[in-house]
């Protein structure tokens, strides 16, 4: 009986002609020598299976650092204020520097007149806007750009 009938074909691999023979001859030495100390089934097999030469490849450690396969490190952003005092008294987020604290707001006399007349909402459509202002042939333009791109995705020029 063939080792390799008695397990049902998982224990002895193909391998080339030249090793083939001695990998049998391994395989049936340590069945022979396992049922003849009457060694478990279970057991045997066991003992075996780390025995086999397999094809795979080694583990890849994970480690900290940039390239395929690393792990990332995850970066936090900043800390968010709940401080309602502190929001209504203080442009929170303002300051660039590492040092220092967030400059306090003045009161609106000192700010000029240009800055609360910004448009702060979504852009105008392109029918609200009168036809010879610059803001109206910006976004004309822009729409062009866009239906252009669309219509051309995916087509050689």
């Amino acid at each position: 009986m063939n080792v390799k009938d008695m397990h049902g074909g998982h224990l002895c691999y193909p391998l080339p002609q030249e090793r083939m023979a001695g990998y049998g001859l391994f395989c049936s030495t340590m069945t022979i020598k396992c049922f003849a100390t009457n060694t478990s089934v279970r057991f045997c097999m066991s003992n075996l299976l780390y025995r086999i030469p397999t094809c795979g490849y080694a583990k890849k450690v994970a480690a900290k650092g940039k390239g395929k396969g690393m792990v990332k490190d995850v970066l936090k952003g900043p800390e968010v204020c709940k401080d309602p005092v502190k929001l209504t008294s203080h442009a929170v987020g303002v300051n660039i520097f590492k040092q220092g604290d967030d400059p306090a707001l003045k009161p609106p006399e000192e700010y000029p007149e240009w800055l609360f007349r910004l448009q702060l909402g979504p852009p105008k459509n392109i029918h609200e806007l009168e036809s010879d202002s610059h803001e109206y042939w910006k976004v004309l333009r822009k729409e062009h750009m866009l239906r252009f791109n669309r219509l051309h995705k995916g087509k050689k020029l």
